[in-house]
């Protein structure tokens, strides 16, 4: 990263989207002192305790801190044509979401900051994987692990039969997707009775329902939820969210993406490919 920057057009939502740099090589960062701004640390120094826990939290994922928190020195007007040096640190994508999962939780745009981060970050790494279909078949497989999951935290809060847990889900799906129940996505996506529309999903809508159902899991551990009406609106706030980053970053609402091929078939088809694949290729 480089201190030779340009600013982004600030034509988007989001408050983090406009404060992102864009330096000589098209390389994306964001400095540390206006992150704090948006984050709302008035004072700098709590702020540096936050970036120190996601250094820590970076190493320990085994990542090099030092490919994405990079200490700088910035020259800053303090009137008069007079400028003093600051110590900042560039940020990269990576290291925004570790800040925002590290920062006072009791912030709101600290959650807004977890759902916008994680989300690029997701959009980010299926970039990365070669295909639609291989995008699908990782995120539905993580949906399923994910949901296991999150079934057993909203059981340990109240959520205990299965017709508790199909209200509860019922109450997730609504934040997303604009109020819709699941039974009302599958009539919208036109999906037959009984069929699962996670499994008809393409990865831009897997990837926001994967991030609902975390997001959800995480805030009824963190924030001690009890009950299922509590755990039921839980879910709902967290699904909403989601909504509005979406809407934020000028996507496609996802009542409004197309169903896609079931993943049972995609699976199949991956198989047999397999099977005719030579040896020791």
């Amino acid at each position: 990263m480089s201190d030779n920057v340009m600013r982004s057009n600030g034509a988007h939502v989001s408050p983090f989207e406009r404060i992102r740099r864009v330096n000589a090589s098209g390389a994306e960062f964001w400095s540390s002192r206006e992150f704090a701004q948006v984050l709302g640390y008035s004072d700098y120094r709590n702020f540096e305790q936050v970036i120190q826990k996601a250094r820590l939290a970076c190493f320990n994922s085994g990542q090099k801190p030092e490919d994405h928190f990079v200490d700088v020195t910035e020259m800053v007007d303090i009137g008069s044509g007079a400028q003093r040096a600051i110590r900042t640190v560039f940020l990269s994508r990576y290291a925004c979401y570790l800040i925002v999962q590290n920062a006072d939780p009791a912030k709101e745009i600290v959650a807004l900051g977890q759902t916008y981060f994680a989300i690029q970050t997701r959009r980010q790494e299926m970039a990365e994987l070669s295909g639609e279909d291989e995008r699908r078949l990782l995120l539905r497989r993580e949906m399923k692990l994910h949901n296991v999951k999150l079934a057993g935290v909203a059981r340990s809060v109240g959520v205990v039969t299965s017709l508790d847990y199909a209200i509860f889900q019922n109450h997730g799906y609504q934040g997303l997707y604009g109020g819709l129940s699941a039974q009302d996505i599958r009539e919208r996506k036109r999906l037959g009775k009984g069929k699962d529309i996670l499994d008809h999903m393409g990865s831009t809508e897997l990837a926001a329902n994967l991030f609902r159902a975390t997001q959800t899991e995480e805030k009824l551990r963190r924030d001690r939820i009890s009950g299922k009406d509590a755990a039921c609106r839980t879910h709902k706030e967290v699904g909403a969210k989601v909504r509005q980053t979406i809407r934020d970053l000028g996507g496609t609402m996802p009542e409004n993406l197309p169903a896609a091929e079931n993943i049972k078939k995609v699976e199949s088809r991956k198989r047999k490919a397999l099977r005719r694949k030579p040896k020791g290729e």
